[in-house]
């Protein structure tokens, strides 16, 4: 951790509440979709495992990111916590999005989360699948940003 950089609590071990917390700010800041935002989320040697492609480090993380979002177009995303143990958070997610030609696609996905003393995520493992949506069958229909507080989760929406 650089000597500029603050702590990011909640700290671990987590609890129910707290890793509730550390999942609603990471899905806040994934609604950004600002790449440096999101990736100083991380430990600067974070190592991540997003579906086939494996990432070492923050520069590495920010730049998936971009590309991420240059292709995965109106981009919002629900996270969920799963269960938590220690210094361990594992999340549910669904995200929806476009692509160029106007297709859209709601995805689908797990990840499994470590995190170091300090709060910063110095683990990622994420399995995701997408699905074909039509423009109808959107469920997530705020305005880009952060998912509105009265928005249903994923459990609320039967996901």
């Amino acid at each position: 951790m650089s000597t500029t950089e603050q702590p990011r609590p909640p700290f671990p071990p987590f609890t129910t509440e707290t890793a509730t917390q550390k999942v609603r700010m990471a899905e806040d800041a994934w609604n950004s979709r600002d790449p440096q935002r999101v990736a100083l989320a991380y430990t600067p040697d974070s190592v991540w495992r997003n579906r086939a492609e494996f990432i070492t480090g923050r520069a590495a993380i920010e730049q998936f990111l971009v590309r991420k979002w240059a292709r995965e177009l109106d981009y919002r995303l629900i996270k969920e916590l799963w269960a938590c143990q220690g210094n361990r958070i594992a999340v549910r997610f669904a995200y929806e999005w476009h692509d160029d030609s106007g297709s859209w696609f709601r995805s689908y996905g797990n990840e499994n989360w470590e995190f170091d003393a300090n709060g910063f995520m110095q683990r990622r493992i994420a399995s995701i699948n997408d699905r074909p949506i039509t423009e109808a069958e959107r469920k997530f229909r705020w305005p880009l940003g952060r998912r509105p507080d009265e928005h249903p989760g994923l459990s609320a929406l039967g996901m």
